[in-house]
């Protein structure tokens, strides 16, 4: 593995991870802390650095990242020059959420290409398993940014 792929998949692991507990916060209602910066660096870098890649035709993978990219933009707007003031609250909520399944979709994909016993399941990206793995993760992420939205205005009010 180079070393880019390493730092690649690391930063994508922790913002992963960070992105899940940040949601977790607003749907607890709780003010978002360092932990909400972790989670939005980690998931900008994730998708700079997928651009470094050599990869010579446009990919889902390119497309996903640019997209994550702008919405990661928005969010970051809406929370350090917005302040989360009005509907800049719910932008934030509704940009996190995306950017997170975003890459919990890029994981799922990533899972089944690179981890053998997977592959073995799936040797394509159209085979059934991967869908259904792809859908759960929209369900879950609209579940919880659902539950964020309410919760997480609810808190600031």
């Amino acid at each position: 593995m180079s070393l880019l792929t390493v730092i690649h998949v690391a930063l994508s692991l922790i913002g992963i991870a960070a992105g899940f507990l940040v949601i977790f916060q607003m749907i607890g209602g709780k003010t978002l802390g360092g932990l909400n910066a972790i989670f939005l660096v980690t998931t900008i870098l994730t998708s700079v650095t997928g651009f470094f890649f050599p990869i010579t035709k446009l990919t889902p993978g390119l497309v996903i990242g640019s997209i994550s990219i702008v919405l990661l933009a928005i969010a970051v707007f809406a929370l350090y020059s917005k302040k989360l003031a009005g509907g800049w609250r719910a932008a934030y909520v509704v940009t996190a959420v995306i950017a997170q399944f975003f890459n919990v979709l890029v994981l799922v994909v990533q899972s089944f290409r690179k981890i053998p016993a997977l592959h073995a399941h799936a040797p394509t990206d159209d085979a059934p398993i991967v869908k259904i793995c792809q859908l759960g993760a929209l369900i879950l992420c609209i579940a919880l940014g659902i539950f964020a939205a309410k919760n997480f205005k609810a808190a600031a009010s």
